[in-house]
C-alpha cells in the first residue's frame, strides 16, 4: 500500500515549475535543501532571495506527523481550531507511552492496561478529524515515517525533535512543537526562518567496524550541541552514495542533538532499493522522472565551498568508531581513546547495560549487524557481562527479523526483546535498581544521554555507540573495550577475538509483516464524539490563555535563574510524568524541577518570597500566579536544547512566567515560547546573566512599544534600593508579536477563523 500517492504525484508534477521560477530570481545553482525550500513556499510568500538565518518565510509542509506523547496536547489545541478534518495528511503514532520492563508482550498489554483512557482519545480524535493512527506496537514513529510516508523532495513537519529522521529518505522534515502542527492541519502556513547551510561532503565509504553513526558522532564532536543551530545539514559526495537509505535516516535523526533544523541526502540508488523493498516502487517510477531535481545541481556539490556556508569533509574509509558522552551527545571520543579517556575522568568502566534499538538505529540493518556479532559471540563460548535490551523499531520490522532468526540469536545471549517502541530511549524504562542512584555505565544506540534521561539515575554514565559497537561492549561488559584490537576470554579460558560485523542493508527474502498496525480513519467523522472526563487525571480539554493587556509587565518575581544545561528534559522530564502528557496542570507540577538554581545549585528548589522559604519550582509558581505576581525565568545558553516538547513552554505560561530570558535559545523551544504567548529573550550583554539577584523585581520598561527590531528595555530592583536597567534582544517579526498580542498563536487561529 501506498500512502497518499496523489499528494505525492501533485509535489512532483508542480516541482520542475517551481524550481523554474527559483532559478529565474537565484541566478545560481541550487542545493536540494534549497529546492525543497522553494517548492514549498506558501502562494502569498514574494519570491526572492531570502537572507539564510534573518528572513522569516511561510511554507506549506506536505504532512504532519505526532507521537502520542505530543499528539495529545498538539490535538487538544487542534480542537479548537474550528476545522472539520486535517488539511493535510496527518498521523498518530502511538510509540512513547510503552515503558520497557520485562518483555514486548507484557509491557505492551501494562501499556494497554494503564494508557487505554489516552489511547482511545488519540484513537477517537484521529478518527474523526481524518489522521491515520498507529496503534501501539505498531512501531517508533520514525522509522514508521521512513517505511510508509518519508519521499525524496518532500516536507513535513512532526512533533518530535526526531522528525529529522526523514532525511534519510531526501525529505526536509523538521520537528516542531505541537501549535505548528495545528497551524498546518488547520490549513494554515508554517513559518520559518530561512536556514542557514552546511555541507557535510562524505568521501571513501564505510568498512569494518564503523557505522554510519560513527558519521553523525563525529560530526556531533565538530559542531557540539549547538552547532547546527539555524541550518540545514546537506551530506553529499561518494560516501553518502556508498550508504544506506536506513544508515542515511540514522545520521540525519542524530542532527537533532547539534540543533539542526534538520538534514537531508539527495535522492540516489540506495533510497530507490528502500522504496522498492518498502511497497513503494509507484514512487520510484514518479522520481525517477524528476530525479534531477531530487538532489543538489551538480556545480554544488562540484565547488560546495561557494554555495554552504559551513563545509566538513569527512573520509569514510578512515573514520574511526566512536563513542560519545557521558551526559552530552557531542562528546566524542574514538573508540581507540576510550579508556584512557574513561580513567582520567574516573568513569565506571564496568558495563551494566547494552540497549539497541530508538528511532536512530532500529532498523532491519541495524539489528542484522549487531546480531552477527551476538552470533559471534554464542559460536565462540562468550557471555554478555552487561544485561541487553532490544528495542525493534517498527512491528514490520520486528516480523521481519524474527522470521530470519536474528531475535533469537539475541535471546541466546539472554537479551530482552522489548515492545516495537522508545522505551529506555526516552526514560520509559523500569530499570531494577535505578532507585538507588548507584554510579554506572551504559552503552545504548540511541540519540540522547542526558543526565537521568533514561532510567532517573543522575549518576548513570549513559555513552552512544552504533548497534554493534554496543553489541560488542555489552558482551565485553568493559567501556574501554575495542574490538578492532582486543580479544575476549571465553568459558573455555580462551582467548577470542570479535570479526568485523556483517548484515544485510535490506532483508535478503523481503519485508514481510502480519498486521503493520495501523488504523484508516473514518470517512466522516462528522458523528464521532470525542469524550474527555471532566474528571480525568490524564486529559484535560485547554483554557485559551489570557491575551496582552498592552500594557508594561511590572513587579516579576525570579522563579528561577537557572545554571549550566537546562534542556527540555529539565524543564519538563519525560519518564514517569509521559502519563500526564495530555493533563497541562497535571504535568505543570514538573515544571524546572531538573534545573539547577544558580543560587544554590540545587534542583527544584528556589526561594518563595511569599512564604519566605526555599521551595519547590512548581509549588513556588503556583503560589505567585495565586497572587498575581508575574514570574520571569532566566537562563544559560542553548536554553531548551533537545526534545521539541511544547509542554516545556506550556507549563510556566501555565504556571504564570511571562518570558523567558536567557543567553541563547535551542530553536524549536524558542518557537514554542513564541506559540504560547511567552516573551522569550535573550541577553544583549552575556554578562548581564550575572546582574540578576535572586530577590530581584522586574519591570519591563518600553514593552508597551514591542515591535520587530527593537530591543527592549528591563529594570532590576534591587533589594539594596538600588536600580539598574539591561538590554536584552528577541527575534519577533510583526507575525509573531501579533501571537503574543493574542495570547498565543492557536488564539490568534480561533478569532481568524470566527471572523
Amino acid at each position: 500500500m501506498v500512502f497518499d500517492i496523489d499528494m505525492i504525484k501533485k509535489v512532483y508534477e508542480g516541482l520542475p515549475g517551481k524550481l523554474e521560477k527559483a532559478r529565474g530570481v537565484m541566478t545560481r545553482p541550487l542545493t536540494l535543501a534549497e529546492k525543497i525550500l522553494f517548492s514549498h513556499l506558501d502562494p502569498g510568500v514574494e519570491l526572492r532571495d531570502f537572507k539564510r538565518g534573518v528572513d522569516y518565510v511561510d511554507f506549506n509542509p506536505d504532512r504532519v506527523a505526532m507521537q502520542d506523547a505530543t499528539a495529545q496536547m498538539a490535538l487538544l489545541q487542534f480542537m479548537q481550531a474550528g476545522k472539520s478534518k486535517a488539511a493535510v495528511p496527518s498521523t498518530v503514532h502511538a510509540d512513547h507511552l510503552i515503558q520497557a520492563k520485562i518483555g514486548a508482550d507484557k509491557d505492551l498489554q501494562n501499556a494497554i492496561n494503564q494508557n487505554n483512557e489516552v489511547f482511545n482519545f488519540l484513537e477517537s480524535v484521529s478518527n474523526k478529524y481524518g489522521i491515520g493512527f498507529w496503534k501501539p506496537g505498531a512501531g517508533i514513529i520514525h522509522q514508521v515515517v521512513l517505511e510508509n510516508y518519508a519521499f525524496p523532495g518532500g516536507m513535513m513537519i512532526g512533533t518530535d525533535s526526531h522528525t529529522v529522521n526523514a532525511g534519510g529518505l531526501g525529505m526536509v522534515a523538521v520537528g516542531v512543537g505541537g501549535a505548528d502542527a495545528v497551524d498546518v492541519m488547520a490549513g494554515m502556513p508554517w513559518e520559518l526562518k530561512w536556514p542557514k547551510l552546511i555541507g557535510v561532503k562524505l568521501t571513501g565509504k564505510l568498512n569494518g567496524w564503523t557505522a554510519p553513526k560513527d558519521v553523525i558522532l563525529k560530526v556531533a564532536g565538530i559542531l557540539t550541541v549547538k552547532g547546527g543551530t539555524g541550518a540545514i545539514l546537506e551530506y553529499f559526495g561518494e560516501g553518502a552514495k556508498n550508504m544506506s537509505a536506513t544508515g542515511k535516516g540514522t545520521i540525519c535523526n542524530m542532527g537533532a542533538e547539534i540543533g539542526a533544523t534538520t538534514s537531508t541526502f539527495g535522492y540516489d540508488d540506495s533510497m530507490k532499493r528502500y522504496l522498492k523493498a518498502t511497497g513503494r516502487e509507484e514512487v520510484v517510477d514518479l522520481a525517477e522522472g524528476i530525479k534531477e531535481h531530487l538532489t543538489a545541481d551538480k556545480e554544488v556539490y562540484e565547488h560546495p565551498e561557494n554555495y554552504f556556508d559551513q563545509l566538513i569533509e569527512i573520509d569514510l574509509s578512515t573514520l574511526e568508531p566512536h563513542i560519545n558522552g557521558p551526559f552530552t551527545p557531542d562528546r566524542a571520543t574514538p573508540v581507540s581513546q576510550m579508556r584512557e579517556v574513561a580513567e582520567k575522568n574516573g568513569w565506571p568502566m564496568d558495563v551494566e547495560w547494552g540497549l539497541i534499538g530508538s528511532c536512530t538505529n532500529s532498523s532491519y540493518e541495524d539489528i542484522s549487524r549487531a546480531a552477527s556479532i551476538a552470533k559471534q559471540a554464542v559460536d565462540k563460548g562468550l557471555k554478555t557481562k552487561a544485561e541487553f535490551g532490544i528495542n525493534p523499531g517498527s512491528e514490520q520490522v520486528r516480523y521481519t527479523t524474527e522470521r530470519d532468526g536474528l531475535l533469537s540469536i539475541f535471546e541466546d545471549l539472554n537479551a530482552r526483546i522489548f515492545t516495537n517502541a522508545c522505551g529506555p530511549c526516552i526514560g520509559q524504562w523500569e530499570r531494577a535498581g535505578a532507585d538507588r542512584q548507584e554510579k554506572n555505565t551504559i552503552v545504548h544506540s540511541f540519540n540522547r544521554n542526558f543526565s537521568k534521561r533514561a532510567d532517573g539515575n543522575p549518576n548513570t554514565h549513559a555513552f552512544v555507540g552504533s548497534p554493534e559497537m554496543v553489541a560488542a561492549i555489552a558482551i565485553s561488559g568493559d567501556l574501554g573495550f575495542n574490538p578492532l584490537t582486543d580479544t575476549l576470554r571465553n568459558e573455555s579460558g580462551e582467548e577470542v577475538r570479535l570479526e568485523e560485523p556483517t548484515g544485510w542493508e535490506l532483508p535478503p527474502n523481503g519485508f514481510q509483516v502480519d498486521d503493520p498496525g495501523y488504523q484508516a480513519p473514518a470517512e466522516d467523522g462528522s458523528q464521532i464524539e470525542v469524550v474527555v472526563k471532566p474528571d480525568s487525571n490524564r486529559l484535560q480539554l485547554l483554557e485559551p490563555f489570557a491575551p496582552w493587556d498592552g500594557k508594561n509587565i511590572e513587579g516579576m518575581r525570579l522563579l528561577i535563574k537557572a545554571f549550566g544545561k537546562c534542556t527540555t528534559d529539565h524543564i519538563s522530564m519525560a519518564g514517569p510524568w509521559l502519563r500526564f502528557r495530555g493533563h497541562l496542570d497535571n504535568i505543570s507540577d514538573n515544571c524546572l524541577i531538573g534545573a539547577v538554581n544558580a543560587f544554590n545549585e540545587e534542583t527544584d528548589k528556589v526561594k518563595n518570597f511569599i512564604t519566605g522559604e526555599y521551595e519547590a519550582v512548581p509549588k513556588t509558581a503556583r503560589d505567585y500566579k495565586a497572587k498575581g505576581v508575574p514570574t520571569i525565568v532566566v537562563g544559560d545558553h542553548n536554553y531548551g536544547e533537545g526534545s521539541s516538547r511544547e509542554h516545556a513552554a506550556m507549563e510556566p505560561r501555565h504556571l504564570g512566567v511571562k518570558a523567558v530570558l536567557v543567553k541563547s535559545f535551542a530553536r524549536i523551544h524558542e518557537t514554542n515560547l513564541k506559540k504560547q504567548g511567552m516573551l522569550a529573550l535573550t541577553f544583549a550583554d552575556e554578562n548581564d546573566y550575572d546582574k540578576i539577584r535572586e530577590d530581584d523585581l522586574m519591570d519591563f520598561v518600553d514593552l508597551d512599544s514591542f515591535a520587530a527590531g527593537k530591543a527592549l528595555t528591563l529594570r532590576l530592583r534591587h533589594s539594596d534600593g538600588t536600580n539598574e536597567e539591561i538590554k536584552v534582544n528577541h527575534t519577533y517579526n510583526e507575525s509573531q508579536i501579533d501571537w503574543f498580542r493574542a495570547g498565543s498563536a492557536l488564539n490568534l487561529i480561533k478569532m481568524q477563523n470566527n471572523a
